[in-house]
């Protein structure tokens, strides 16, 4: 379980990054024409880019806090922030009626309770 929960949280961060660096450094104009970007038009450029900077720092705390055992707690914590994001991210997408994007939201959320659970419980770290 240990091993799964790994590969999770390196997927989950790999998506975080990816999304961040993209909403950071990625143009508002050029967000809103691509697909299941619509949202990034009708919202102030810098709300795009404090997003995509909290997704940096998610795809930070799915990973290294526990690598070099410095809070590992923050592991968990991040992933159910990263549920938080989820539920928004899927309220957005709901509102533009883009039901692909909800179900890619959905599965990054399954991923994140997933961490969420496992590192609170049966594999926390310290055990």
């Amino acid at each position: 379980m240990n091993l799964t929960l790994w590969i999770a949280a390196a997927l989950l961060a790999a998506v975080a990054l990816g999304g961040g660096i993209t909403k950071t450094f990625v143009p508002q104009q050029k967000l809103a024409a691509a697909p299941g970007g619509r949202w990034t038009g009708q919202v102030d450029a810098g709300f795009v880019k404090a997003l995509g900077f909290v997704e940096i720092l998610a795809a930070i705390g799915l990973i290294l806090p526990a690598a070099l055992d410095i809070a590992p707690v923050l592991v968990p914590v991040t992933a159910i922030c990263w549920i938080v994001l989820m539920i928004g991210a899927i309220i957005t997408h709901l509102r533009d009626d883009e039901a692909k994007f909800i179900l890619v939201n959905l599965v990054y959320l399954a991923l994140a309770a997933y961490i969420a659970w496992g590192r609170l419980g049966p594999e926390a770290f310290g055990n």
